[in-house]
C-alpha cells in the first residue's frame, strides 16, 4: 500500500466515524446507576400491590313487578260503570235474580239457590245512592275475597220505595256482579236470608 492510498484510506475511516457520530443523538441526561436504583428503592420504603376493588352490589332491591295492564283493565271497567244507565224495567218488584258463571256445573247454583252454603259476611246498600253503592259493592267484595270469604250476602232491597224508578239498586247489583270475572254464581236469598231483597253471592278464591 503507497503512502497515498494510506491517506485516502485514513480519510474515509474519519468520515465514517463523523458520520456514525452525526447519526446517534446524545443522551439526555446522565444513565441512572445500580446506586441510584438502590437508592430510590430505599427512599420509597416497601410497595405492595393494592387490592383489586369490590363490585359495589345494589343497594336497593328492585320493585315489585306491577299489574299495569290489568289495572287499567279495571280503572276501564270501573269507568264504564260509573257511567253505566241502570234500566229500572229490567228486573221487576219481586222477581227472584239469580246467575252461573260460563264453565261452572249448574249443580254449583242449585246449591247456592237450597242455602247450603255458609254467608261469612253481607253488606246493607239501604239508604245509598246509585254511585255509592257502586264503590261499596266493589270494595266488599274485594275486601271479601281477601279475607278468603267466598260466600256473602248483599241486601240491596226490593225497590218498594223506587215507585216508578223501580228497584235501581237491586238491578246496579246484578248487573256488577256479572261484569266480575270473580263471581262464579249468585242467586236470591231464601226467604229466611232476604229473599228477593237481597243476593248470596259465592266468590272464587285468590
Amino acid at each position: 500500500m503507497t503512502r497515498s492510498d494510506d491517506k485516502s484510506w485514513s480519510a474515509r475511516v474519519r468520515d465514517a466515524l463523523r458520520r456514525r457520530d452525526e447519526a446517534v443523538p446524545e443522551p439526555s441526561g446522565p444513565a441512572a446507576t445500580d446506586d441510584d436504583a438502590r437508592l430510590f428503592r430505599e427512599s420509597i420504603g416497601d410497595v405492595r400491590r393494592l387490592p383489586e376493588p369490590a363490585v359495589a352490589e345494589p343497594t336497593r332491591s328492585r320493585p315489585a313487578a306491577e299489574p299495569l295492564q290489568s289495572e287499567r283493565d279495571e280503572a276501564s271497567v270501573r269507568d264504564e260503570l260509573l257511567t253505566h244507565a241502570i234500566d229500572p224495567a229490567a228486573i221487576e218488584l219481586g222477581e227472584a235474580i239469580s246467575y252461573l258463571k260460563a264453565g261452572q256445573p249448574p249443580k254449583l247454583l242449585q246449591k247456592l239457590r237450597r242455602g247450603q252454603f255458609s254467608v261469612r259476611a253481607e253488606i246493607d246498600l239501604h239508604e245509598m245512592s246509585v254511585a255509592v253503592a257502586r264503590e261499596a259493592i266493589r270494595q266488599f267484595l274485594d275486601d271479601c275475597r281477601r279475607h278468603d270469604e267466598l260466600c256473602v250476602r248483599i241486601v240491596h232491597g226490593k225497590g218498594l220505595r223506587s215507585k216508578a224508578h223501580g228497584p235501581v239498586l237491586k238491578q246496579l247489583t246484578d248487573t256488577l256482579l256479572r261484569r266480575r270475572a270473580d263471581v262464579l254464581a249468585f242467586a236470591s236469598a231464601r226467604p229466611a236470608q232476604g229473599g228477593t231483597g237481597a243476593v248470596i253471592v259465592l266468590l272464587q278464591g285468590t
